[in-house]
């Protein structure tokens, strides 16, 4: 049994040590917390709305890999494609937003769905937080290298002819390739008839067959098949022409700016991710895109690097939807 002066030696040590703590807490407060919680502990869960082998898909694989690199953590791609998208946005707007799984999709996702969608099933704004836009890439108007049309004036000539009777591959309705194609019909008062895919490799797929008279898809996407001779590009969904395809007229120079859709990627994470795992994760994807090799991987895939942040590309989601609502209203564009 210990002595009266061994226990309260013990006894006090123990209230110097509660004393140290509490002194510790107040000094330091949530260092306990931030240890317990480290971002990232494990891997990230990176949702891409597509199939893969798409535009998409490529570019959220270059900076997965480094945003992997750069966090020590695995980052994993997990395609969800479907509805458009929809499928793959809701599962991150409803995940737990601890930092761990994250949206990566294009501006189909974040402008044109809320647009042109009155039963999306998410709100871009309510239930996401964006982080940052990370690239662009211009949309681009594509038939089989085999087919009869030589010519974006070919296609519209027999549109005119015989309305409806040309078909075009989207990514469901709604998607940015199916109002790209209602913006052209409008623009030059002719008529597609819309045949949904279920992502982009699938899409041009059926193009490069002539299962479908043409396609709409990022130049990121088609610039391979367009260089191997399995499509033909007939225009550029752009002011000016690009870099990677400067043969191909583009849009601004056709005169048809109002038919014009922007095409672009970014990343969000789900609504109500702390300041702190956000911040952390804007700082990575930050230095990712500061890395000049990420810059050149992207180019190579015909993806033009685009770092823009939170407000940044808060204020493009604003301004794009507003357009693209008008859009839709003055061309009367119905998907629900």
């Amino acid at each position: 049994m210990p002595s009266p002066m061994s226990f309260a030696a013990r006894r006090s040590l123990f209230q110097a040590t509660l004393l140290v703590a509490a002194c510790s807490a107040l000094v330091f407060p949530g260092v306990s917390q931030a240890q317990a919680q480290a971002w990232p502990a494990r891997p990230i869960k990176l949702v891409v709305p597509f199939p893969p082998g798409g535009g998409t898909d490529v570019a959220a694989r270059i900076i997965g890999e480094r945003l992997s690199a750069r966090l020590g953590q695995p980052v994993i791609i997990d395609n969800k494609p479907g509805a458009s998208t929809a499928i793959g946005v809701v599962m991150v707007s409803a995940a737990e937003p601890d930092g761990y799984t994250l949206l990566f999709s294009g501006s189909s996702s974040y402008t044109v769905n809320p647009a042109v969608r009155s039963k999306l099933g998410y709100d871009p704004f309510k239930q996401l937080s964006p982080i940052a836009m990370v690239a662009r890439t211009p949309l681009v108007l594509v038939t089989a290298s085999t087919g009869p049309y030589k010519t974006l004036k070919d296609v519209l000539a027999k549109a005119k002819a015989a309305p409806g009777t040309l078909t075009y591959a989207t990514f469901g309705a709604g998607s940015a390739p199916h109002l790209a194609g209602e913006l052209l019909a409008s623009a030059t008062g002719v008529k597609f008839s819309a045949i949904p895919y279920k992502g982009s490799a699938e899409a041009d797929i059926g193009v490069v067959r002539a299962d479908v008279s043409m396609g709409i898809d990022t130049l990121a996407a088609v610039n391979p098949l367009v260089q191997s001779g399995k499509l033909r590009a007939l225009a550029v969904i752009s002011e000016k022409r690009s870099p990677q395809m400067p043969t191909v007229p583009a849009y601004g120079e056709l005169q048809l700016s109002p038919a014009l859709l922007d095409g672009w990627y970014a990343v969000a994470a789900p609504a109500g991710i702390s300041p702190a795992v956000r911040d952390q994760l804007l700082q990575a994807v930050t230095a990712v895109m500061a890395d000049p090799a990420v810059g050149k991987k992207l180019q190579q895939q015909s993806l033009e690097p685009a770092f823009l942040g939170p407000q940044a590309l808060r204020d493009v989601m604003d301004s794009e939807i507003a357009r693209y609502r008008a859009l839709v209203v003055r061309a009367n564009i119905r998907v629900d």
